[in-house]
């Protein structure tokens, strides 16, 4: 750790990482089979406002707003590359408009995963930064102005217990890098919260 692209993610422990890695791959198959550019984007833990309502930080305000209790996996041991979705728009917009080219050191005999001699690539977007759980939970009990009532609870099966996301390759190939505080981005994520649910 921290995860980087060229590193071997081929015995998933979950259907969900199963999944994003067989769209990889079929990608791949795309881009060798018609010539067509494609980028696979990773991302990492990603929160912000129009978020899905069933993760984490929307069940969590929820949650802490009507004074009802909150899940804890792992005893809040949880470790994440928290990523405000304000970052993973702009490395999505700029990404875009740099369409990948068959990479000509590509060496097939020892093949990378996030390469190719087709128009491919893969980029992490993570703001590579590790924040406990309990720091991500205390950050919003402080925007909030309230504590959570928390439920501790053991590590669900196929989680990991930290994903930290290594964007060297992204910030060379875009100039860029996530970089929006925990802080910040639970301020705002908790402003459109209240404004969208009137709450």
């Amino acid at each position: 750790m921290p995860f980087k692209e060229e590193d071997s993610v081929d015995h998933p422990v979950s259907i969900y990482a199963a999944t994003k890695k067989a769209n990889e791959l079929m990608a791949h198959s795309y881009s060798h089979l018609y010539n067509l550019p494609s980028t696979g984007l990773r991302f990492f833990t990603v929160y912000g406002p129009w978020g899905r309502p069933d993760m984490a930080l929307f069940l969590f305000t929820k949650a802490i707003i009507e004074g009802k209790p909150i899940k804890v996996f792992n005893n809040g041991e949880m470790i994440r590359d928290f990523t405000y979705i304000d970052d993973i728009i702009k490395s999505i917009v700029s990404v875009i408009n740099k369409i990948p080219i068959p990479d000509k050191n590509f060496n097939s005999k020892l093949p990378i995963p996030n390469s190719s001699w087709s128009p491919y690539r893969v980029f992490n977007i993570g703001n590579s930064t590790p924040i406990k759980l309990m720091t991500y939970i205390n950050a919003l009990e402080n925007e909030l102005g309230k504590k959570a009532i928390k439920i501790m609870m053991p590590i669900q099966p196929g989680d990991v217990k930290a994903t930290i996301a290594d964007t060297s390759n992204l910030e060379k190939w875009i100039k860029f890098k996530p970089n929006t505080s925990i802080e910040r981005g639970i301020h705002e994520f908790v402003k459109w919260y209240r404004l969208f649910y009137k709450c």
